[in-house]
């Protein structure tokens, strides 16, 4: 005959807490691994330190850091993350102080751009030094990298879109993607670029370029 007999509820109480309690303190870790790194990057200004170190310096052992990360590769990239989503949620901020959608669009990407700059942020070889390497070795990464990026500038250009201030053949999603792709790069490249000596490009002008373009006549100027 079969039981009846089910497993006490003190049992699983006492199960989820053991879970509960461990996935906590494994945040916490990744978290402490996370500031470590941080810390480094600020202080060398590069992205040129050591498993060994982000270790000592978060305090914890070895075993306990690849227990999180499979190395410094996945280090770097959970911060590339952690600081996209960053952007992103200033970028909204940005944006949320306008009304007008176009407007809110145009702060976004002025934001964008002034938040990428090198000298804006600390954690700047994140967005430059590794942010490269990542694109060519793992482009799949990146892109998911992006996605909180390309879904805000996605929103914002569908606003423009119901205001019915947007080219009906513009897709969105794809739209905000080259827009943030292209400000990014624009941004990352300032100091490097020797055609412009003394005339560092502006956000005004990659917005006036993302919103218009160059061409008088629209999408049809120039074609047959």
């Amino acid at each position: 005959m079969g039981t009846f007999r089910k497993e006490p509820v003190w049992k699983q109480r006492a199960v989820e807490r053991s879970i509960r309690t461990a996935k906590l303190r494994a945040e916490q870790r990744v978290q402490e691994c996370l500031e470590a790194a941080r810390a480094l990057i600020v202080e060398k200004g590069n992205t040129d330190f050591t498993v060994q170190e982000v270790v000592d310096r978060s305090g914890q052992s070895l075993r306990t850091f690849y227990l999180q990360f499979s190395g410094k590769h996945e280090l770097l990239l959970a911060l590339y993350e952690d600081a996209l989503a960053q952007l992103a949620d200033q970028i909204h901020a940005a944006a949320a102080v306008h009304t007008d959608p176009l407007q809110q669009l145009r702060a976004g990407c002025h934001e964008l751009f002034e938040l990428s700059r090198p000298d804006a942020t600390p954690i700047r070889p994140l967005l430059t030094e590794f942010a490269t390497q990542l694109l060519v070795t793992h482009p799949a990464e990146v892109q998911l990298a992006h996605t909180p990026l390309v879904a805000l500038f996605t929103e914002l250009i569908e606003k423009v879109g119901a205001a019915h201030r947007l080219r009906t053949e513009v897709n969105a999603d794809r739209t905000a993607t080259l827009m943030t792709q292209m400000v990014l790069f624009l941004a990352q490249s300032i100091g490097s670029n020797d055609d412009l000596p003394g005339r560092p490009i502006t956000a005004e002008e990659v917005w006036t370029f993302c919103a218009f373009g160059f061409a008088d006549d629209g999408p049809a100027a120039g074609t047959a």
